[in-house]
C-alpha cells in the first residue's frame, strides 16, 4: 500500500499532467492543501518536496510553490548565447543587469582570458529570466579592447550578436561543470532558499583563431536549467 505522501505526488503530477494544473501557475498554501487531502502539513510537505525534487514543482523565496517550466537545456558543444538558448526553446529571455564596471582584472580573469594584467576588463553582473522565472546568476569578464567601440547596452542585452555583426567569429567554448550550495545573496536573487543544490557553470569562450574573449562563472537553478551532451 502506498504512504499517504505518494498517493498526495501521485495525485499532483497527474493534476499537472492533465494541464488542471498549468505551466507557471502558483499552487495553493501547504495549509490549504493538507486540508484538501485530509493530512497533516508534514505529509503533505513530504509530497510537495518530492515534487521538488523532481523538477514538477519549483519553491521560489517569499512567492510560494508554482509548478515548473520546462526544463532550459543547454547542448554542451560549440558556443552558445543563454539569449540564442532560450529564444530556441520557444522562451523570452530577459536580464537584470547587477553590476557593470571597468576594472583591472583578478589574477583569475589574467590566466583564464590570457590578458596582460595592465590591460582593462568590463566585468559585468546579471541574472538571467526565462519567461521572466530567474535561471542563472552570472558574472562574465571581457577584455576592453574589443569592445571599446559598444555601448553599454550592445554589450549587456545581446553581447554575442553584437560581436558578430562587427565581424567577430565566434569558435569553441571551455566548459567546467560544478556542483554546490547556493549562498544568500546569490539565493535572493534566483528567488530559492540559503544553501538550495545549484549548478556551478565556468566557461571560457574563444573567437574561432582561439583568442579568448569571455570568461563568465555561473550558477544555475538545478530543477530550471540541465546540460546535456552530444557527441558527433
Amino acid at each position: 500500500m502506498l504512504p499517504a505522501y505518494m498517493k498526495i505526488h501521485d495525485q499532483i503530477k497527474k493534476e499537472i499532467d492533465e494541464e488542471i494544473w498549468k505551466i507557471g501557475q502558483r499552487l495553493p498554501s501547504e495549509r490549504d492543501l493538507a486540508e484538501q487531502f485530509e493530512v497533516s502539513r508534514m505529509t503533505l510537505r513530504q509530497a510537495i518536496t518530492l515534487l521538488v525534487e523532481e523538477g514538477v514543482l519549483e519553491r521560489r523565496m517569499g512567492s510560494g510553490t508554482f509548478v515548473a517550466s520546462t526544463r532550459v537545456q543547454e547542448k554542451m558543444r560549440g558556443t552558445t548565447s543563454f539569449t540564442e538558448i532560450i529564444k530556441a526553446q520557444g522562451k523570452t529571455p530577459s536580464s537584470q543587469l547587477i553590476s557593470y564596471r571597468r576594472t583591472l582584472p583578478s589574477k583569475e580573469e589574467v590566466e583564464k582570458l590570457e590578458i596582460e594584467k595592465t590591460e582593462n576588463v568590463i566585468r559585468m553582473e546579471r541574472v538571467r529570466y526565462a519567461n521572466h522565472i530567474p535561471v542563472v546568476y552570472e558574472v562574465a569578464s571581457i577584455p576592453e579592447k574589443f569592445i571599446k567601440n559598444f555601448n553599454k547596452e550592445e554589450i549587456t542585452k545581446h553581447f554575442f550578436q553584437t560581436l558578430q555583426e562587427h565581424g567577430y567569429k565566434i569558435g569553441k567554448s571551455q566548459q567546467t561543470i560544478y556542483a554546490r550550495l547556493a549562498k544568500e545573496r546569490i539565493a535572493h536573487y534566483l528567488e530559492i532558499p540559503k544553501g538550495h543544490a545549484i549548478l556551478g557553470l565556468t566557461q571560457i569562450s574563444y573567437f574561432d583563431n582561439g583568442t579568448a574573449f569571455e570568461y563568465v562563472k555561473s550558477q544555475y537553478v538545478g530543477e530550471r536549467f540541465e546540460f546535456y551532451l552530444e557527441n558527433n
